[in-house]
């Protein structure tokens, strides 16, 4: 398969590995409605806050992102140009000497890179990310997220109609942006995918020109492109006239569907009966529709439409030029999730995808390292719980407020310079990472040291005996070392467990022989952690 190079990319291809695992400090103050809602919003680089949630919150339904589109504006608050001191400083930390060389596109494409490769991860099984980028960057886009996501994951590239007025200074008027769509596993999401409301406008398509009892319906054509002679049959119509499919084309179905069609009345050959063969399609038959790749503002939106929408939010003195719809991300939300199930965006902008995800009651989470994460995101949010947002799909969503969120930060890393364990991490920060690290998934329930066993995963049995500090001598995880009393006393998940058992600690004082009979294993801490 052909791949994108570019200078740095060796640099960066494995650098969210050693991307370290900070702790996510909940800022109270800023938080708002229920806590405990499950929804976050983390002020901070996206690339460490991916990092940090993992252990947490992988396995999201959707995951939307609209970074920066590299357009050589440096007048945008995203600095759009990637060249701010903290891109530079970041890109000659890890990309080295060669990073003096690279051109605006090389930059951008190592600071996606390992971002988009920790998405991959946050993606459940069945999942789908969608990413929002113009003509600067969509080519390149596109071969990266071939090799980071598989070819065959590749769903569509829709094209949204995001202006609908012309630009007259413009050589060509741009009226357009790209939503790059990939699975995880496209066989599974098939499963899963949803289909779209049919609009009012597409309802119009249906009449009802033959008073037929069972409603208004419209004509589909029973042809299909290319030729199967096992599907070119003789068709009679209404008049007598016999029909064969129209030349380099067959019929779409098996004679017996067609002539199962023409039992229910269904067949239809156009007002003078002697048309090419149609079948009626009913409007109770077709509530909902298959996306397709056009997205006309007609239907998601336009940035005229998000301006306004921003303007009602904080005024007219913003700083967000290019806001998507509220509509736009409706849509999105609608085909690939469902309610109560995550929806994640670390390029979070103004906070659309966390607000419109919100109102269709899905959990999110939304990254944001500006300082309009505080100023902007955090407001916004508090209105949508409160109901007094009103404005955006508020009303097609029914929303009248409810709901809560936390505001995190990111803090140290969760191992120090020497690979030891930070004297900050409490029991429940280092059992997430361990959870985690040890079966690819999020602990299923924050641990919160009153038992050693802190989750179970396809068979096995995971234990942290750890005893920081904060906890004290008192704990039941003190000396954090695996002894035979210790050995003895480890939970079962369930009466009769007879899987593997994977005990973290600091050290071992039971024979291996006996551990192995008992199908215990023993893992060092914090050698034997992965991520450090």
């Amino acid at each position: 398969m052909p791949s994108l190079d570019w200078i740095g990319k060796k640099a960066v291809v494995n650098h969210h590995r050693d991307v370290p695992y900070r702790l996510i400090n909940c800022d109270e103050s800023r938080s708002g409605g229920d806590r405990d809602a499950g929804n976050l919003l983390v002020q901070g680089d996206n690339l460490e806050a991916l990092k940090a949630l993992l252990p947490y919150y992988g396995g999201g339904e959707c995951i939307y992102i609209d970074p920066p589109y590299n357009t050589g504006n440096e007048n945008w608050i995203y600095n759009d140009n990637v060249n701010s001191p903290e891109m530079l400083a970041w890109l000659g930390k890890i990309v080295g000497k060669e990073a003096e060389d690279l051109s605006r596109h090389d930059k951008w494409l190592c600071m996606m890179y390992p971002r988009l490769r920790l998405l991959k991860e946050f993606l459940r099984g069945d999942g789908s990310i969608w990413i929002n980028i113009d003509d600067n960057e969509s080519h390149s886009l596109k071969l990266v997220c071939d090799e980071i996501f598989g070819r065959k994951n590749f769903i569509a590239n829709i094209v949204w109609q995001s202006r609908y007025s012309r630009s007259n200074d413009a050589i060509v008027s741009l009226s357009h942006n790209h939503i790059l769509v990939y699975a995880n596993d496209i066989a599974l999401w098939k499963l899963i995918r949803n289909r779209l409301l049919r609009t009012d406008h597409q309802a119009k398509q249906y009449t009802n020109s033959d008073n037929d009892p069972k409603g208004m319906w419209r004509a589909i054509p029973w042809d299909a492109p290319n030729i199967r002679e096992n599907l070119s049959y003789p068709i009679k119509t209404a008049s007598g006239k016999v029909r064969l499919p129209p030349a380099g084309r067959h019929w779409s179905r098996t004679e017996d569907q067609w002539l199962e069609l023409v039992k229910q009345g269904r067949a239809y050959y156009g007002i003078s009966g002697n048309g090419a063969p149609s079948f009626k399609q009913y409007i109770s038959e077709a509530s909902d529709i298959v996306p397709n790749t056009w997205w006309p503002h007609t239907e998601a939106g336009h940035t005229d439409e998000a301006k306004k929408e921003i303007a009602e939010l904080f005024g007219s003195d913003n700083s967000f030029d290019t806001p998507k719809p509220e509509r736009l991300l409706r849509r999105i939300i609608q085909i690939a999730s469902n309610p109560t199930e995550f929806v994640l965006d670390s390029f979070a902008g103004s906070g659309t995808t966390g607000a419109v995800a919100h109102k269709m009651g899905r959990k999110h989470i939304s990254v944001e390292l500006g300082d309009h994460a505080q100023t902007h995101i955090v407001p916004r949010y508090r209105k949508v719980i409160g109901g007094s947002d009103q404005g955006g799909v508020s009303k097609a969503a029914e929303w009248l407020g409810g709901g809560g969120f936390r505001y995190c930060t990111l803090g140290e890393p969760l191992f120090d310079a020497d690979g030891n364990v930070s004297s900050a991490v409490t029991y429940a920060d280092l059992a997430a990472h361990v959870f985690f690290c040890e079966t690819g998934s999020p602990i299923p329930h924050r641990a919160n040291g009153a038992t050693t066993l802190i989750g179970t995963f396809q068979g096995r049995a995971v234990y942290l005996l750890h005893a920081p500090d904060s906890i004290g001598v008192a704990s039941p995880h003190a000396g954090n070392v695996l002894t035979a009393t210790m050995l003895g006393a480890l939970p079962s998940p369930e009466p009769g467990f007879t899987g593997a058992r994977i005990v973290y600690a600091e050290g071992c004082t039971v024979p291996d022989d006996r551990l192995n009979a008992l199908g215990v294993t023993f893992k060092q801490i914090p050698y034997q952690i992965e991520g450090l």
